[in-house]
């Protein structure tokens, strides 16, 4: 069988898992630059739920000390999974989704492979890949509040308190965000100027994380410390989007994360989840200065002339509602305290579980496919 047969072949297994690879030219640059002809030969039918090593051996025909190598090399390129659960080693296959969006791009030092998947990877982001998430009525990341930033903090849910989250983890790693990560090792976009260290992870993720050489563990009081870097830099925090088992706390950026890039770029409906506050502003204290203005990621802020006004611009910050996520990256710095975050009318309670989550994502897939039959 010929390399471009064995990727054909592997795209095909690729293309059954929960995100799919829609057609494109740069998909099979993407494919290539990652995985060579013989990982992709060797990941062909490997499962995506997790099996034996013992098992995985007699399906390939493989001697499982052998197999266990070449897989364990594969988890450290963030394109397997690898756990032990009764003291046996366990192996899947990542969907494309973990592996071109996240895994490989959280490690410090990317291999050359990651290097190579960076500029057709992004191409292909807007043609097509993201697609899948255009009509989801339930994001992947959902908005929390940055600390301090809310008008009643008695009132924050348990799932929507950052702090509160953070102690009650056990475990705690750091690694690059890989939507930095990615933007920043393509020579045809611009660097990113926000901090890249900052994608928090805990728990099974975490380990697997730190495991395979793609972060390090780090203290509750450095992970807030990363949380106050971010929130003065700008970035929103942003948590796996179900209320038990979240696992992932990002920091986004407008410029590069995949779900504001989606909303801006690709036109989808929204970002991120929202959380359930929206910013309150007090014309009658703003003094115009616009850095509320240029650090909301959604542009929901502008600067307009009002009779409310009391500085001598005759402006004061104004609000679209209906794109306010409730992130308070405004609030946080605002310099005269004329932003607060206020309890939406509505409360939105996202999944309790990352299965109800996946089972909201494909009631969407079902809705969107009936509808364009």
């Amino acid at each position: 069988m010929s390399d471009g047969e064995l990727y054909e072949q592997f795209i095909r297994w690729l293309d059954k898992a929960w995100w799919g690879l829609p057609e494109s030219e740069h998909l099979m640059p993407a494919i290539k630059a990652f995985y060579s002809p013989e990982e992709a030969e060797l990941l062909t039918d490997i499962p995506f739920s997790s099996r034996n090593l013992e098992e995985l051996a007699e399906m390939k025909g493989m001697d499982p000390a052998e197999l266990g190598k070449k897989l364990d090399a594969l988890a450290r390129k963030g394109a397997v999974w690898r756990s032990v659960k009764d003291g046996k080693v366990r192996y899947k296959l990542n969907d494309s989704f973990f592996t071109f969006m996240r895994g490989p791009f959280w490690g410090a030092k990317p291999d050359e492979a990651t290097k190579a998947l960076a500029p057709p990877l992004n191409k292909y982001f807007y043609d097509g890949f993201m697609e899948q998430f255009a009509h989801a009525h339930t994001k992947g990341l959902r908005t929390i509040p940055i600390n301090k930033t809310v008008e009643d903090p008695r009132r924050i849910l348990p799932y929507e308190d950052v702090v509160k989250y953070v102690d009650s983890q056990d475990y705690c790693t750091v690694s690059y965000c890989p939507c930095r990560q990615r933007k920043n090792l393509d020579p045809d976009s611009p660097d990113c100027k926000h901090p890249v260290e900052v994608c928090l992870h805990f728990g099974h993720l975490g380990h697997y994380i730190v495991e395979n050489g793609l972060g390090r563990e780090i203290t509750k009081e450095e992970t807030k410390e990363i949380l106050k870097k971010a929130a003065e830099s700008g970035l929103v925090h942003a948590i796996s989007n179900w209320e038990k088992g979240a696992d992932t706390i990002c920091n986004c950026c407008k410029c590069c994360c995949l779900f504001f890039e989606a909303y801006h770029v690709l036109k989808h409906d929204k970002s991120h989840d929202v959380s359930n506050y929206r910013v309150r502003t007090t014309p009658e204290t703003c003094k115009a200065c616009g850095l509320c203005v240029e650090r909301c990621p959604m542009e929901a802020l502008r600067l307009e002339d009002s009779p409310e006004a009391t500085n001598k611009k005759g402006k004061v910050a104004v609000l679209d509602p209906d794109r306010c996520i409730g992130c308070g990256v405004c609030v946080y710095k605002c310099p005269t305290k004329s932003l607060i975050l206020e309890r939406r009318e509505e409360i939105y309670h996202p999944p309790k579980d990352a299965r109800e989550w996946m089972e909201r994502w494909f009631e969407d897939k079902k809705a969107v496919s009936k509808a364009n039959k």
